[in-house]
């Protein structure tokens, strides 16, 4: 198994007024293909982790995407070009929201596609292993 890890400083927006700069790790693991780890605020006493859908990220670069508990959106600048992307995890009464620099990520999210490329995560899949674990 390959691992690819990136560590960045990011926003949290507790307030349209009031932003608090922490940190945030990505992890990717071949092992978990389809899955990408964020943990947010990772240098802290209560780390928090999420596990997104590779694609949901990649999706949520280019545009709005997901739905329920995690939804990501593109943030532009001046100039039309992508600045960051904002991730709102949580429900109901309880949701955050997180600022992310887009450069840093895409590089590393195209790293994760050279590891194990689009439309290929389930090609070591033993789906008679599968089939025999939930009967």
């Amino acid at each position: 198994m390959k691992k690819c890890h990136l560590t960045l400083a990011i926003t949290h927006w507790v307030t349209s007024e009031l932003a608090l700069d922490l940190n945030c790790e990505l992890g990717y693991d071949t092992g978990d293909p389809l899955a990408v780890t964020l943990v947010l605020d990772s240098d802290g006493e209560r780390p928090v982790r999420w596990f997104l859908c590779r694609e949901l990220l990649a999706d949520g670069l280019a545009a709005r995407a997901g739905e329920g508990e995690v939804v990501l959106w593109p943030l532009f600048d001046s100039d039309g070009e992508r600045s960051s992307f904002c991730v709102r995890v949580g429900g109901g009464d309880r949701t955050a929201l997180f600022e992310i620099p887009a450069e840093p990520v895409g590089r590393w999210l195209a790293r994760t596609w050279e590891m194990v490329p689009r439309g290929t995560e389930l090609e070591g899949v033993d789906w008679d292993e599968l089939v025999q674990l939930a009967e």
